[in-house]
């Protein structure tokens, strides 16, 4: 119990950690910062082609901005249906082979 209780208590004092970038590659966006207290969610939108990264209140995240309150929860690269298909198609010949 004592555990639990200090890894809330340093995430509170420490702050939320999320990536920080404008940028037409989202796969680029490597810049991260340390969130104030107010701020706790990590944010991602994308808009005419350009990504935004950065730390938002929660009451602002709203459609299209999509939001995650676990550090770095907002570096993450969408996978498509090709990706899915390749990892099944892997899966499928490790099974058989």
């Amino acid at each position: 119990m004592c555990y639990g209780w200090s890894f809330l208590y340093s995430s509170t004092a420490y702050g939320l950690k999320c990536y920080n970038c404008v940028t037409r590659y989202p796969s680029s966006c490597t810049t991260s910062v340390t969130c104030p207290p107010e701020l706790d969610q990590c944010s991602s939108l994308t808009a005419s082609g350009v990504t935004t990264k950065s730390c938002m209140v929660s009451n602002l995240c709203v459609s299209p901005v999509t939001c995650c309150k676990e550090d770095y929860c907002n570096g993450a690269i969408t996978t498509g249906p090709s990706v899915l298909l390749l990892l099944l198609s892997s899966a499928i010949i490790t099974f058989f082979v």
